[in-house]
């Protein structure tokens, strides 16, 4: 399993992502469109919001689950008892934010939407008819009036040697949604699990966006499209002190979409959210 980097600006720009995204579960694009000053302003900002006490100010609320969630709230994988470290904050357009951080939070989030949607375009463009003819509608359509689209600004802390000795920054899973959308973060940690079974780093170049499948797509596409297992690891030595932001685009159609005869998409999410005790 590789993993090479596909430029958005080249011409077979298109085929290349979805071919990488069947063998893989994962493509990383080059050259994209989004703002590199505009995530490192994120990632500025939103690290100063975790370092403060103002982050209790906007403790999520449990029925629509924006806001911010302490690490003793953080969610445990899938088969794994230990939570992750970390914490994390909810953004959705309709949610609340801290007035400072709004527009910056805002104009990202739009930003990778609009490249989200333009991604599942690419993917039903070169999909073979036998796997097309399995989505309910054209697949940028199931977009068209979401609200669920989430974007998680995940703060990893430094860790001070106390955590839970079988906790790891993000155990192993597989994301829900149906794409992610991810800039490479702050500090390196990101592993994804080859077929073979090894642990694979992927790049954290700051000028590369990982893009990887979820389990959405997977049951919508009769398994065509694989949802690869990936996880953070805990840093070593001096890196250990380092705080890790990462911005990952959860990609939600429309509730009432049908995924399959045993799902629409709200049915299949609240399945795994009571899965992960977020429900």
């Amino acid at each position: 399993m590789k993993l090479e980097a596909i430029d958005y600006q080249a011409p077979d720009r298109s085929e290349r992502f979805v071919a990488s995204l069947v063998q893989t579960g994962f493509a990383i694009l080059t050259n994209h469109p989004i703002s590199e000053s505009l995530v490192n302003s994120i990632y500025q900002n939103w690290q100063t919001f975790f370092a403060s006490e103002e982050k209790q100010d906007y403790l999520f609320h449990r029925k629509t689950q924006d806001g911010f969630y302490p690490a003793e709230s953080a969610e445990s994988a899938r088969g794994h008892s230990s939570k992750d470290i970390k914490e994390y904050y909810h953004y959705y357009p309709w949610g609340q934010c801290p007035a400072a951080l709004k527009t910056i939070t805002a104009n990202y989030y739009e930003s990778a939407l609009t490249l989200a949607v333009e991604l599942l375009g690419w993917i039903e463009l070169h999909s073979p008819p036998e796997v097309v003819k399995y989505f309910s509608e054209p697949l940028p359509q199931i977009m068209d009036g979401s609200e669920h689209t989430l974007l998680r600004i995940l703060h990893y802390p430094p860790l001070t040697g106390a955590e839970d000795a079988n906790a790891i920054r993000a155990a192993a899973h597989e994301d829900i949604n149906l794409l992610t959308v991810l800039p490479a973060a702050n500090e390196p940690g990101l592993q994804v699990l080859s077929k073979e079974g090894e642990w694979l780093d992927v790049s954290c170049d700051f000028n590369t966006l990982i893009i990887n499948t979820g389990d959405m797509l997977k049951e919508l596409s009769q398994d065509y499209f694989p949802s690869t297992t990936h996880r953070v690891v805990n840093p070593e030595g001096i890196d250990r002190s380092k705080s890790r932001i990462s911005l990952p685009l959860f990609l939600q159609p429309r509730k009432e979409v049908v995924l399959s005869d045993r799902y629409t998409a709200d049915s299949y999410l609240q399945e795994r959210l009571e899965e992960l005790g977020n429900s």
